[in-house]
């Protein structure tokens, strides 16, 4: 009875590292070996990107949420203090885009914040 092999599961297994590895410099993008390291480095890479992307975007909220604060004469901190003491509960995704996209909205939520702070 022939041995049985398995060629073409690992060919597969190797065409999908190399396809994932299509673009590199040299031997990175030919090389089975130097392939996967790479391919499993920027996988590593890619996760705590996504991670680093949570923080990029709270980061960008609260500087729209403070100019927006600034323009009631507000600063970040005294306007979500405001917000807290009020017991409004908003996050600050909300807010941000309140802040870009609805003037109104959040002109009332500041007028709130200054009178939970009793700034009027």
């Amino acid at each position: 009875m022939p041995r049985a092999r398995s060629a073409p599961a690992s060919r597969r297994r190797r065409n999908k590292i190399l396809k994932a590895a299509k673009g590199y410099y040299g031997g990175r993008s030919r090389l089975i070996r130097t392939a996967t390291e790479t391919v499993h480095r920027a996988g590593v890479f890619a996760y705590g990107g996504r991670k680093d992307k949570k923080g990029d975007m709270r980061r960008l909220w609260i500087v729209r949420i403070n100019a927006g604060a600034r323009l009631h004469g507000l600063s970040y901190s005294k306007f979500m203090h405001g917000l807290r003491a009020a017991n409004v509960e908003v996050d600050r995704k909300l807010l941000a885009d309140m802040a870009v996209n609805d003037a109104d909205g959040f002109a009332k939520l500041a007028s709130i914040a200054k009178g939970s702070l009793g700034q009027v």
